[in-house]
C-alpha cells in the first residue's frame, strides 16, 4: 500500500518543538501507513534525531528557495503547519500539499498582552496543535510529550545523592529569576543541587554555587542538551523558568515547579500531562508585558519576579 507523506513544518524553538511531538506520534501510529517527516532549522535536529515517530528530518540550512526545491522532489500528500508564519506561508504556496495550518490565535494574544483582556482558551497548545490534524481522523492519545535520550548521551553519575535539578536560564531576561532568588530557593532545599542551563548561565550558576556551598553543582555549559535531559531524568524534581528544559522535562514525566515571570500560563505552554505547581506573580496589573520576554523589565521594577514568594517551594 503506498505511504502517505506528511510533512510537519516548527522551525524553531527548543520547548515548541518538543510541543508539537504529539502531533507527529498520533500522525504515524493513527493514520494508515503514514510517512512522518519533519522541517526545522538544523539548531534543532537534536530534539527530533531519535524520535522513532518521525522518519525523516528536513534541515533549514541554505536560501528558503533551494529548501522548497527539496522539498519539492518529496511530493507530499499533507502539510502540518504548526508554526504558521511568512515562511510557511510560502512553502505552503510553493508546495501543492493539501495544507492544515495550527492558529497561533495572535489578535487573541495581542488583548492579553496589550489591554489584559483574557479571551485565550482554557486549552493547552498541544492540544490546539493536535486540532490542526483532527479532520485527518488523528486524536490525541494523552502519552503527553516525546523526548527520546540516545544511550550515549545518558550521564551516570557517581556516588551522587539524590539531586533537585534547576534549569536556571531562560531565552530573555524577563523570564529568569533574578540571582539572589535563586539563591533563596536553593537555600531552602534540603538536597543536593545540580544547576542546568547553556554557557551563557556558567557565571550565574558560580555565583549561585559560591553562596550555597557543595550542595550545589554548577553543571550550566558543561553538557549537551541530550545529556541534560538525562540529568532531569535522574532528578527528583525540577524547577525550571518558562523555557525549553522545562518541557523536556514534562516530556520525561518529572515532576515540575514552574516559575513564570513577565508570561502567564494562559498562553497554553505551561508543563503538559506531568505534576507541577505555577509559581507567579498575580497582584501585579502589568503582566503579560509581551507573549516572549524582553532584555530587561519595560518598567523598570521587574516586580513579576522580584516581588515572587519563593521561601517554601514543594511539589
Amino acid at each position: 500500500m503506498k505511504k502517505t507523506k506528511f510533512l510537519i513544518l516548527r522551525f524553531s524553538s527548543i520547548g515548541d518543538i518538543v510541543l508539537t511531538t504529539p502531533v507527529a506520534r498520533c500522525l504515524k501510529l493513527q493514520y494508515p501507513n503514514a510517512e512522518v517527516h519533519f522541517a526545522t532549522k538544523k539548531q534543532f535536529r537534536v530534539l527530533l534525531e531519535n524520535n522513532p515517530y518521525i522518519d525523516k528530518i528536513l534541515l533549514l540550512e541554505k536560501s528558503l528557495n533551494e529548501f522548497i526545491k527539496d522539498l519539492q522532489s518529496e511530493d507530499y500528500d499533507y502539510i502540518i503547519d504548526l508554526h504558521n508564519n511568512l515562511r510557511t506561508s510560502i512553502i505552503k504556496f510553493k508546495l501543492p500539499a493539501k495544507s492544515f495550518s495550527f492558529d497561533k490565535l495572535n489578535f487573541k494574544k495581542w488583548l492579553l498582552v496589550n489591554l489584559k483582556i483574557n479571551q485565550m482558551p482554557d486549552i493547552h497548545i498541544v492540544d490546539r496543535y493536535l486540532k490542526t490534524v483532527e479532520s485527518l481522523g488523528v486524536k490525541n492519545d494523552n502519552r503527553g510529550l516525546d523526548y527520546f535520550i540516545p544511550e550515549k548521551d545518558n550521564i551516570l553519575l557517581e556516588n551522587t545523592k539524590p539531586f533537585v535539578a534547576y534549569a536556571i536560564g531562560g531565552q530573555h531576561f524577563t523570564k529568569k529569576l533574578p540571582t539572589h532568588k535563586i539563591i533563596e530557593i536553593c537555600k531552602n532545599i534540603d538536597s543536593n543541587i545540580i544547576l542546568l542551563g547553556g554557557k551563557e548561565d556558567f557565571e550565574i550558576g558560580e555565583q549561585i554555587q559560591k553562596n550555597i556551598g557543595d550542595k550545589v553543582i554548577n553543571a550550566c555549559g558543561k553538557y549537551n542538551l541530550n545529556q541534560s535531559a538525562s540529568l532531569l531524568q535522574q532528578a527528583n524534581y525540577v524547577i525550571s523558568h518558562d523555557t525549553g528544559l522545562m518541557h523536556i522535562a514534562a516530556a520525561l514525566k518529572k515532576s515540575i515547579i514552574s516559575i513564570w515571570g513577565n508570561t502567564v500560563p494562559s498562553f497554553g505552554m505551561y508543563p503538559y500531562l506531568t505534576k507541577y505547581q505555577i509559581i507567579e506573580n498575580n497582584d501585579i496589573s502589568c503582566r503579560p508585558c509581551s507573549k516572549i520576554g524582553f532584555k530587561k523589565c519595560p518598567k523598570g521594577h521587574f516586580k513579576c519576579m522580584e516581588d515572587l514568594e519563593v521561601n517554601d517551594l514543594k511539589i
